[in-house]
């Protein structure tokens, strides 16, 4: 992209080049093995944990990296340019681990973070419910206390590395009464009585993306695996929810980039009428279009990164990555799918996959019409 990138420090970018080896060795070579069975296999979980490649921001005493959030950018730089789909690293790292970090006590860090960190054990976090998908205060999975344990009974759906989790964090109502300010989270290990996994969800894309329903039938779990204070949850949530969004932000920003370079490749190399898809003007003019789109993109992200880094982004600045990158990186894959004719449609081609992969974008963490809602509060 020529674009001077100053966010990065050098140690980020030697995890780069680690990171794009394991990525390119352990990971292309199994997409298709991975797809077709719709979820990632735990030896390459184990192996990224052996490379360091797991929970890269969690301190080094309970096994993590010890590193900031530049590192967990690189690391989704790497996995979406490389190609590879579906393995929700993101989900396990940046998106979940965090909350024990902050809100954890220490016991509850020391029990689950050095297996967390290793691979041994795969997180997923559980929001969403059949009936409630960005309206967090509204969800109705409740847990009851009951002597020094919690009965958890209710359900989620849309849930990532919802079939390999062995822990999963879910957001529960331990005061029905109370909306927002009843919201609790707590670790459910997936071996307690009650607890299920519904169906493996078809999707349009992603489907190694081990995504399902989860069902609690008087699940019950000790009071010591509440995460942070009783009813103080959608509180958390409002805190980590920034990075999740602008984690998003980041991989949008770079599949943008590396798909102008393959959409490029693709149209000066295809012949059509005496000449290739390049000579034609519209060509240029749409691709000059995504280029600038592109840099704008990445010039808007790396500042939140930057940002980020320092812990001075707020829940807006979040919002606005998130849909600028999202819903640019959507109007730019579909430019591209329509240059590549019909081979856009093709999934052997890059763009094909993208245009099936990434528009869960607008809606995951949060979709675009909320993060507008976010947005035009502090307007």
């Amino acid at each position: 992209m020529n674009i001077n990138r100053t966010v990065y420090r050098d140690d980020h970018e030697m995890l780069r080049d680690t990171a794009r080896r394991f990525f390119e060795r352990e990971c292309l070579p199994r997409q298709a093995e991975w797809d077709a069975a719709g979820r990632t296999d735990r030896e390459t979980w184990r192996k990224a944990g052996r490379e360091g490649l797991l929970c890269v921001t969690v301190p080094t005493e309970y096994g993590g990296g010890g590193g900031d959030f530049g590192h967990s950018c690189v690391l989704a730089e790497e996995l979406h340019r490389s190609g590879v789909s579906g393995f929700s690293l993101s989900v396990h790292s940046d998106i979940t681990a965090p909350y024990i970090v902050r809100f954890g006590t220490e016991e509850q860090k020391q029990r689950w973070l050095p297996k967390i960190c290793s691979g041994e054990h795969i997180m997923a976090i559980a929001m969403t419910e059949p009936g409630t998908g960005s309206d967090l205060k509204s969800i109705r999975t409740s847990a009851v206390r009951d002597g020094d344990e919690y009965v958890i009974n209710g359900s989620k759906t849309f849930i990532s590395n919802g079939l390999n989790a062995d822990m999963i964090l879910v957001a529960c109502k331990t005061d029905p009464t109370a909306g927002a300010k009843g919201v609790s989270l707590i670790m459910v290990e997936v071996d307690r009585a009650g607890f299920r996994r519904g169906r493996k969800l078809t999707k349009v894309g992603q489907p190694a993306a081990d995504t399902t329903e989860l069902f609690f039938d008087n699940v019950r779990v000790p009071v010591d695996n509440l995460l942070g204070e009783e009813n103080k949850g959608f509180i958390c949530l409002m805190q980590e929810l920034a990075q999740e969004r602008l984690i998003i932000a980041v991989y949008c920003a770079t599949k943008l980039e590396r798909l102008l370079e393959q959409t490029l490749e693709y149209v000066k190399e295809r012949k059509a009428f005496d000449g290739t898809v390049w000579d034609f003007q519209n060509t240029k003019f749409k691709l000059a279009d995504i280029k600038a789109q592109a840099v704008a993109v990445r010039t808007l992200v790396d500042y939140y990164i930057g940002e980020h880094m320092r812990r001075r982004i707020s829940v807006q600045e979040a919002a606005i990555a998130k849909l600028f990158a999202t819903e640019t990186l959507w109007k730019c894959i579909d430019e591209m799918v329509q240059l590549h004719g019909g081979y856009g449609y093709m999934l052997e081609y890059p763009i094909a996959r993208a245009f099936t992969d990434y528009r869960i974008t607008r809606v995951f963490g949060g979709t675009s019409e909320v993060q507008r809602d976010l947005i035009s509060r502090k307007l």
